[in-house]
């Protein structure tokens, strides 16, 4: 386990997956802590997809790959600390036997998360090492606490506060796929309601959304956590049904559809980047209180 500190929050980030574990401000403790009765998981980096392969599988140049939900990087333990100073910790992973396995791409993913006042920034650098184009996805999936004063509290007294109103619709999973179905979800609004029934059918799901900045807020406790995440384009927001956590998600990349052909360069939100090329994108949350 690796800490940060400054004299507004301290975070401490596992080994394993380079998972953020603890986000603390005031003596309280913002993030998930992971309690297996509702879900493991606190803050995975999702690389190099985002979601579930159909049949977890993907095709490239002929050939068939198998990567679990979320892919690799969540769940690997030859990531490195690389540099550490009093606001900032970096970790590498670089594409190694296990990896090219099933994934074929010679590669560096590199995190970042620093401080700055109540700011905690994670960035992301992906490098292209090979000689061919390098096709992959990374998300987020931190889980925040509901209720600040009460670990127990499921989300119901809790809302989504967008920077911008918003008219979207979620795009239903089927089987963790996206289906062909959508539903309305906000119309001319910037305020989502997490009623106790909204997570009945797994994740919601927003391709198009005019907002970047999202406030989770508590209806006695006000606002608990900002995200902002100029640099993705989808969003998903996630619980289990009555959990006591929201999993906010900024995401570059979706998983797949149910019609989708798995071949790699045609999969919806896929990124290419050329060889020796690099691409770098980053959020922040913002600790209210």
């Amino acid at each position: 386990m690796h800490t940060l500190e400054n004299s507004f929050i301290k975070i401490a980030v596992k080994n394993t997956g380079a998972e953020l574990s603890s986000l603390v401000s005031n003596g309280k403790e913002y993030l998930w802590q992971g309690d297996p009765r509702f879900w493991r998981g606190q803050a995975p980096i999702l690389f190099p997809f985002v979601g579930k392969l159909k049949n977890d599988t993907y095709f490239h140049k002929g050939a068939a790959y198998h990567l679990p939900q979320h892919g690799f990087f969540r769940r690997s333990n030859a990531i490195k600390l690389v540099a550490q100073s009093d606001t900032k910790l970096t970790f590498s992973l670089q594409s190694n036997a296990e990896t090219l396995k099933n994934y074929p791409f010679d590669f560096e993913f590199i995190t970042s998360y620093q401080l700055h006042k109540n700011i905690l920034t994670i960035a992301h650098t992906v490098v292209n090492k090979g000689e061919e184009i390098l096709y992959f996805s990374l998300g987020e999936h931190p889980a925040f606490r509901c209720s600040l004063q009460n670990p127990e509290e499921s989300y119901d007294r809790n809302q989504l506060l967008f920077e911008k109103e918003e008219t979207a619709e979620i795009h239903l999973l089927e089987q963790g796929l996206i289906g062909s179905q959508t539903a309305n979800l906000l119309k001319n609004s910037n305020r989502l309601n997490l009623h106790s029934t909204i997570f009945d059918n797994d994740a919601l799901v927003l391709k198009k959304m005019n907002s970047k900045r999202v406030t989770l807020v508590h209806k006695e406790e006000g606002k608990l956590v900002t995200l902002s995440y100029p640099d993705f384009p989808f969003l998903g927001i996630w619980s289990k049904p009555n959990a006591p956590f929201v999993c906010i998600e900024p995401w570059l990349g979706i998983a797949d559809s149910i019609h989708t052909s798995q071949k790699l360069e045609e999969k919806e939100g896929i990124l290419s980047l050329d060889s020796e090329n690099t691409f770098n994108c980053s959020y922040s949350i913002e600790v209210h209180g």
